[in-house]
């Protein structure tokens, strides 16, 4: 069951406006923790873009690792940009943590945040695939995504990195890519991997095929 929030909520404010994207967020709180004075759990409004700087605003919304958070910036001025390095985090029995020059099979257009950051579905539960929607916390997922091979050495570690969804099994990605571990280590690099979305793979992160006879179904 989706435990998502399918409304979008605005905080306008002098200079920036800051939207927040339940159908995205998975309650990482980075946000929250974050210091200053931007977002205030408790408060209302939750979040004020005029009590912060703008430095502040971008590198609070650049910490949230789903795309759920958003700036837009009322002189028109490009908010956020990719990293120069696309990486994929193995999130231990969890999502795919994707950042950098995202291009994501199946999302939308009005979901800005996954143009550089996003959590990918694993544990074929999710409702909202191929995003995260925590379903894997009530599924009793359990994978800590432990990587053997190393892959390939990269010439580049940015570009774009292209995210396709294959119906009823893996999500193909091809581009410069670095997968990190749970822990951060740097585990693999290449230039493709296809990626188990099933829940099932003996080989997780990567698919096995455990798609074709477990049945699982997806767009």
């Amino acid at each position: 069951m989706s435990k998502n929030d399918n409304s979008t909520l605005d905080y306008d404010g002098k200079d920036a406006v800051v939207t927040w994207d339940g159908r995205l967020c998975i309650h990482v709180a980075e946000c929250g923790r974050a210091r200053g004075d931007l977002f205030v759990t408790g408060r209302k409004p939750w979040c004020d873009p005029d009590r912060a700087p703008a430095d502040e605003i971008v590198d609070v919304i650049e910490r949230c690792p789903t795309g759920a958070l958003t700036v837009r910036w009322k002189d028109g001025n490009e908010a956020e940009s990719a990293d120069k390095k696309n990486v994929v985090v193995i999130a231990n029995n969890g999502p795919l943590y994707a950042r950098g020059n995202l291009e994501i099979d199946g999302a939308s257009d009005d979901m800005p945040g996954v143009r550089f950051r996003a959590a990918l579905c694993r544990c074929g539960r999710s409702g909202n695939k191929p995003f995260c929607d925590n379903s894997h916390e009530d599924a009793g997922f359990r994978e800590r995504g432990a990587i053997g091979d190393r892959g390939q050495a990269l010439e580049s570690e940015g570009g774009p990195l292209r995210i396709k969804r294959v119906k009823n099994g893996p999500l193909f990605v091809s581009g410069n890519l670095t997968i990190l571990a749970g822990g951060g280590r740097a585990a693999w690099q290449g230039t493709e991997a296809v990626f188990c979305r099933c829940g099932g793979s003996q080989n997780a992160p990567f698919c096995d095929g455990t798609h074709a006879t477990n049945g699982f179904e997806a767009d």
